[in-house]
């Protein structure tokens, strides 16, 4: 079977949380910055969008060479063999970037490419006319970064973080992809309590039943090189097949999300039961301040208001303060919370033990960290 050299795209900061997902699936990688590199076969293209949780897609590296003119990005764009991705009737449109490149005018750039690759597939096609482009659709993308041209090819369609459990969200929901790397950048263990007393539309806890069970998080979607002759059918449905093989749909779960909106835990509540989960996760309205519990040992992960909008800051700083209060006593419970408060720690009460810098779109926040007492260890 063929090899690809592949991409995880990756938001800013979760580099090496992706990279420890592509390892974890038996694949040696390179970091960068907001990708990282891995070479694999049409079960590697399958396998990492069924089963990266945090990485944002999954791209097929069809070449990378110093361009510096228009010449140069056509003659080296057509001596790339693209005749081994793209049959006669493919679909695909360019995109394009350019950072600190000679080559700056991005719809130039797409124009040359798509004109190259075309002029190729005729060429190995034997024809003369136009290509249909009614087949299946390979999206290509030419990125200059500093007079370097990386194409690449997206493998995922849809981002890896559109799930397809997510039928209604709020105002400023959480991506699936942030809200796994939360989860999974804390110490919990599907047999301790989570909570999530800011919940939203159910995104953290639904990610935290679907990590809980090792449900693969590309289950209940489908992906644009379904459709692709370079990856057989059968080689889907292994895959399928794999993700149906190891998940752990008998590990019992104490996963709640709270919300003052009881609109939003209305939509939360659906969308854990398009996602199959409706018995393993608990919604219900509540107030932070009103947060008690007499469970040791659990793991709270919120990504509360942040207060961004003029006049919302004393609000929100206000319940940030009450929720340090209402969670002082829980020493034996874990905290992680997500905002771009600079003012988090004092008003909340207490430093955390560590801050760990993450964007949220394109807001700069701090994940603040507060480790709880160890159990007894067993002797």
């Amino acid at each position: 079977m063929s090899k690809f050299q592949l991409i995880a795209t990756s938001a800013m900061g979760l580099e090496a949380l992706v990279a420890k997902e592509v390892r974890a699936l038996g694949y040696e990688c390179q970091v960068d910055n907001g990708k990282i590199t891995f070479e694999g076969d049409a079960h590697a293209i399958a396998r990492s969008n069924m089963w990266l949780r945090t990485a944002d897609r999954i791209k097929i590296k069809v070449g990378e060479f110093k361009a510096k003119t228009f010449d140069e990005l056509f003659e080296k764009t057509k001596a790339l063999p693209w005749e081994a991705f793209l049959p006669e009737n493919a679909e695909f449109p360019v995109s394009g970037k350019s950072v600190k490149s000679k080559l700056f005018s991005v719809p130039d750039c797409q124009g040359i490419v798509k004109k190259a690759i075309v002029e190729r597939l005729r060429h190995h096609y034997k024809t003369n006319g136009w290509l249909d482009e009614n087949g299946p659709l390979y999206k290509i993308e030419v990125a200059l970064l500093k007079d370097v041209a990386t194409i690449t090819i997206d493998t995922s369609g849809s981002g890896l973080h559109k799930r397809g459990y997510r039928t209604g969200q709020g105002e400023a929901p959480i991506k699936e992809t942030l809200a796994a790397s939360l989860i999974m950048l804390t110490n919990w263990h599907p047999d301790k309590p989570f909570v999530d007393p800011f919940c939203g539309s159910g995104t953290i806890p639904i990610e935290a039943a679907l990590i809980g069970q090792n449900i693969a998080p590309g289950f209940n979607r489908e992906f644009v090189s379904e459709g692709w002759g370079i990856i057989p059918t059968k080689v889907w449905d292994e895959v399928r097949m794999e993700a149906e093989d190891l998940a752990n749909y008998d590990q019992p779960l104490d996963i709640t999300g709270t919300d003052i909106d009881h609109r939003m835990v209305k939509i939360a509540e659906e969308n854990a039961f398009e996602a199959g989960l409706g018995d393993l996760v608990q919604f219900k309205q509540m107030q932070v301040r009103d947060f008690t519990t007499t469970k040791d040992y659990g793991v709270i992960v919120g990504n509360p208001p942040y207060g961004e909008r003029l006049g919302d800051k004393p609000a929100v700083q206000r319940m940030y303060k009450e929720m340090g209060e209402a969670l002082s006593l829980l020493d034996t419970w874990s905290i992680y919370i997500l905002t771009s408060d600079e003012e988090f720690e004092q008003v909340f009460g207490k430093p955390a033990t560590k801050k760990r810098k993450l964007f949220n779109g394109f807001i700069k926040t701090d994940y603040y960290q507060y480790w709880g007492k160890r159990p007894p260890r067993n002797n």
